[in-house]
């Protein structure tokens, strides 16, 4: 099995480069982090506490890897899962409880107990009510073709405001609400042992506070609550998504180097804004400081400075973009149509693209090639343009984020893809 420990530690000297050990990576079996305490990596991490109370999980995975979770736990303790915390709603934290339901149910002993935030209700419930949207996004931006979104969810057996404890056979694990990727997080602190659990509000990556195809993130937020835990003298910091930071020295300058992140983009869109700048402007002026992005547990492989950028302007600024042609727009195609009459046609548009996108500039040649495949659908040399001008966009993006979009833009667009 691949040292996780060894991995991280790697990564953080630089010995190992975080883009070929995504934080998304999958490991097998629990990695023991500290006498009685367990991590495990399933896509998103899985963080197992051995208490006189029984066994204590902060998130259990996804629906997919449910199964898989509670064997591998099962190796590691046979203790009864007493408790579990949801860091926050997303479907990738909270599917993995019903295999410890159904065993306490067969044992006859009482379920776990889940803790979550109050706002997560409301989560599962929109989940619930844009279950298609939410497929149809999520599809996009992992490139995985048939993706079916749950509609029936653990809930939370107790929610709380702003902060509780939870006694766990007389040791506290401290939860504290922080909005940050979502609205109804969860950080949790064991004074105990010096671990801190993070949730999402840390993943190994630029913050996942911009997804383009999401809802609302909050990064000045986020940025106060890494400065709240980097106070705390944590020993160990454990993920939502990544590898365990090991070291006091080395937890405080993770959990400070990411709010200097997030307060640095939030400053600098709300100053351009303060100035009546566009969002145009804004996005093209705002620029992530190049030290942090660099540090290999600010990498942006998952989401990017500039989608931070307008999620910040969404928050403050709502969607109107500065464009006065944009408050109540033509639609697309028939802009499309009318640019490619003025040039001379779609296949001139499409050849156009092809020659900027060949000198280097990507932004512009989608813009070109949008316009061609808008004016003339139906055209099987402008859509293998598109599908061309995506793939080498996907190619060249750094982000999950990015290369979802622009991958399922070049699919779309291939030969054998049906026209809409």
């Amino acid at each position: 099995m691949t040292d996780v420990l060894e991995v991280a530690d790697r990564l953080w000297r630089g010995e190992s480069r975080v883009e070929d050990h995504h934080p998304l990576t999958q490991f097998t079996g629990v990695t023991d982090v500290l006498e009685g305490v367990g991590f495990m990596q399933v896509m998103s991490n899985v963080c197992a506490f051995r208490t006189d109370a029984g066994l204590a999980l902060v998130d259990t995975g996804t629906p997919y890897t449910a199964e898989h979770v509670h064997a591998s736990l099962r190796r590691w303790t046979d203790a009864p899962l007493h408790t579990a915390v949801f860091s926050h709603g997303h479907i990738d934290h909270v599917f993995g409880v019903a295999p410890f339901d159904e065993e306490a149910t067969s044992e006859g002993r009482r379920p776990p107990t889940v803790y979550g935030h109050e706002a997560m209700v409301a989560r599962f419930d929109r989940y619930v009510m844009t279950a298609g949207w939410n497929a149809a996004i999520n599809a996009r931006q992992f490139q995985i073709e048939g993706l079916v979104w749950p509609t029936e969810y653990r809930h939370p057996d107790v929610t709380y405001r702003e902060r509780i404890e939870v006694d766990l056979g007389g040791e506290i694990f401290e939860l504290h609400h922080a909005r940050g990727e979502t609205d109804d997080h969860t950080w949790t602190w064991i004074p105990s042992r010096r671990v801190l659990c993070t949730g999402d509000l840390f993943i190994w990556a630029t913050p996942n506070a911009g997804n383009p195809q999401k809802v609302q993130r909050y990064a000045w937020e986020w940025a106060e609550a890494l400065r709240t835990m980097a106070t705390l003298d944590a020993e160990v910091l454990l993920p939502g998504h990544g590898f365990p930071v090991v070291g006091a020295d080395r937890v405080r300058q993770a959990l400070h180097d990411t709010a200097t992140l997030l307060e640095s983009l939030h400053d600098q869109t709300v100053a351009l804004m303060n100035e009546g700048a566009t969002l145009d402007e804004v996005i093209h002026t705002v620029t992530a400081p190049p030290a942090l992005v660099e540090r290999p547990y600010l990498r942006p492989v998952y989401d990017e400075p500039e989608f931070i950028v307008r999620n910040i302007w969404r928050l403050y600024g709502g969607w109107y973009d500065g464009n006065p042609a944009h408050l109540k727009p033509a639609p697309d195609a028939q802009v499309a149509e009318e640019v490619a009459r003025l040039s001379g046609g779609a296949r001139t548009l499409a050849e156009r693209a092809t020659e900027i996108a060949d000198n280097g500039d990507l932004r512009l040649a989608c813009h070109l090639v949008e316009w061609a495949v808008q004016a003339a659908p139906h055209d099987h040399l402008v859509r293998a343009t598109r599908a061309d001008v995506y793939a080498r966009r996907r190619d060249e993006a750094t982000s999950t984020m990015a290369k979802g979009v622009y991958g399922w833009a070049a699919k779309e667009s291939s030969p054998d893809a049906p026209v809409g």
